[in-house]
């Protein structure tokens, strides 16, 4: 949860909750850890472990490590607490309905049906088939996944392209899954002024004729990053003016690093580990080409993030953001000489620049946390009339 979040699952579930109470809706929060949530008097939110989080040190490996590199035996005793702790609270408290989020709370939303009968909405921000950016990945975590749907009184998915694996991978029956599009709060990213110190030798650099390309996220496989940096790679033989920044971290920085050394373009390449606030901000307004490079992602919403920003937007075809954004340049992950001749085409035309900067602005603008929320309470409102299909 904000300013916690390492990711875009916690922004999403900020805004959605919100919206939720700005109509009316009371909600029972509950977070694995305990730690200070400012702008949050409008839910109730709960400590399920009294674990507190280092708040001027929780960075995105930090929260990688613990969700990748700890044994599962680890996760498995933490979602044990979680689990209890929920059990608890639905027993005291009164609820119409539980809204479970991806598979660290399933088995928690299953308990909680299993105790009082009440409906279980989850909400699928992504499966565990594109975390691990393959068609393997933990299936421990896939059993859970597989066990949570099942018993799902209705499935959100925050893209097609998350349908179409839920049914696909797991089986499970079209019309129990509803797609509701994630967006962004464009008044929360007012009131900002670009520091032109905090990318210095960018700035130089864009002085200098330089466009600088940028992603924003984990640096781990789902993003396709090993893709980008060949890209750049491939791109700069041709075009000597763009450089690329990472702002992020994850599993896969040192094997970035070697890459980009290997290929000759380390001078080209800039790590910035993990941003938040103000130099995350930053990012966004010192890049001229913004590139969401996942192999699998279900949403994206770095991508809108981005368009706030009036940056160009180059995004793969397995990116679910693309079905509300068309006014972007679209590739698949691993045809980097597609990716490299899109960057240079940019990098080359304002007049291409500036057109997708300018439409993408009409169509991200149109999308409203609002609207979520109105869907997610018409899913309630069929629940509690025994509307919807299992």
């Amino acid at each position: 949860m904000p300013p916690h979040n390492s990711g875009g699952l916690g922004v999403a579930c900020y805004y959605i909750a919100r919206a939720l109470a700005r109509k009316g809706v009371s909600i029972d929060f509950v977070l694995p850890y305990s730690a200070h949530h400012p702008n949050t008097e409008w839910m109730n939110i709960h400590a399920a472990v009294p674990v507190k989080v280092i708040e001027d040190n929780l960075d995105e490996r930090n929260v990688m490590t613990l969700a990748y590199s700890s044994s599962y035996s680890e996760i498995h005793h933490l979602q044990e607490r979680y689990i209890s702790y929920v059990e608890n609270l639905v027993r005291r408290e009164h609820f119409d309905v539980i809204h479970a989020h991806d598979w660290l709370t399933m088995r928690a939303g299953v308990r909680a049906k299993q105790l009082t009968g009440l409906p279980l909405v989850v909400h699928v921000h992504a499966t565990e088939f594109d975390r691990s950016g393959s068609q393997a990945g933990n299936p421990l975590i896939h059993e859970i996944e597989y066990q949570g749907l099942v018993m799902a009184d209705r499935i959100i998915a925050v893209s097609q392209v998350t349908k179409d694996i839920i049914i696909e991978k797991y089986g499970i029956p079209a019309d129990k899954i509803e797609v509701m599009h994630n967006a962004i709060d464009p008044v929360s990213l007012e009131g900002y002024n670009y520091d032109h110190q905090t990318y210095r030798y960018l700035e130089h650099l864009r002085n200098e004729g330089y466009t600088v390309v940028s992603t924003v996220g984990r640096l781990t496989v789902q993003k396709g990053l090993v893709q980008l940096v060949r890209a750049l790679a491939r791109a700069s033989e041709r075009y000597d003016k763009l450089v690329l920044l990472l702002a992020g971290d994850g599993e896969q920085r040192d094997e970035l690093l070697r890459l980009t050394a290997d290929l000759g373009i380390s001078d080209k390449v800039f790590f910035t580990g993990f941003v938040r606030g103000k130099k995350w901000r930053d990012t966004y307004s010192v890049s001229d080409i913004f590139v969401m490079s996942s192999v699998s992602e279900p949403f994206g919403i770095t991508a809108l993030e981005a368009a706030h920003h009036d940056t160009a937007l180059i995004i793969t075809r397995q990116s679910g953001v693309g079905e509300v954004l068309s006014s972007v340049l679209r590739y698949d992950f691993w045809d980097t000489d597609r990716l490299a001749d899109q960057m240079i085409a940019i990098a080359t035309s304002e007049a291409l620049s500036s057109t997708l900067r300018e439409e993408v602005r009409h169509e991200y603008t149109r999308l409203s946390w609002r609207d979520v929320a109105d869907a997610c309470l018409r899913v309630y409102d069929r629940l509690a009339k025994s509307e919807v299909v299992v």
